[in-house]
């Protein structure tokens, strides 16, 4: 084989293995209706400087129901119950909620626990690493709190989301025994501010 049919060879396979990582996106989106794992998140300041790192559990059931359960280094929950999404900070004791569609919007909870995938962002394929296939997903609305967002995974399996804010801080979450369609309970997705809590909504 010439070197340069050999090159375009190369180039339509590393292009076909990019294009599944959307594929992966898509079938996650589309067949994912109920998850739960573990994550492991690490914040990084725009100078890179400073890093810190908490981690918990993740569940949600489609469409729009969601858990973030921070246990590591302090206790916060974070649940959108299909109308709202509620935010407590145990230490603080203080709880606040605001409606879903305000606060959902084109962010990475909308995406995994979302159903619009297609309707609210633009989809491009990045070139693997780090062992992972990373995909671009960029928000059509011009107003989202965010500059980028991109999706890895591992195989079929999501991996990892990095975020960077429009202070240009980047948020990376690391998942862990992530296991789809399976029982997630009701109740999960319901919060009830505890008694003597502020809530301001």
């Amino acid at each position: 084989m010439r070197p340069l049919a050999a090159a375009a060879l190369l180039l339509a396979a590393a292009g076909a293995a990019r294009a599944d990582a959307v594929e992966a996106l898509r079938d996650f989106v589309r067949e994912a209706k109920t998850g739960r794992a573990a994550f492991t998140q690490t914040v990084t300041a725009p100078d890179g400087a400073k890093k810190k790192s908490s981690s918990g559990s993740f569940e949600f059931a489609r469409p729009n129901r969601f858990r973030f359960e921070y246990r590591k280094p302090y206790e916060q929950l974070i649940v959108a119950d299909g109308q709202k999404v509620w935010i407590f900070d145990a230490d603080l004791q203080q709880a606040s909620a605001r409606p879903l569609a305000q606060a959902l919007g084109a962010t990475p909870a909308a995406l995994l626990a979302g159903g619009a995938l297609d309707k609210d962002f633009n989809l491009s394929n990045l070139p693997s690493a780090q062992g992972l296939d990373w995909v671009q997903a960029m928000p059509r609305d011009k107003e989202a709190v965010f500059q980028s967002l991109r999706v890895a995974f591992k195989g079929r399996t999501l991996a990892a989301i990095e975020v960077v804010d429009s202070f240009g801080q980047h948020s990376r979450l690391d998942f862990n025994e992530l296991a789809t369609n399976v029982p997630v309970p009701a109740e999960d997705f319901r919060f009830v501010p505890p008694k003597g809590v502020t809530v301001v909504e």
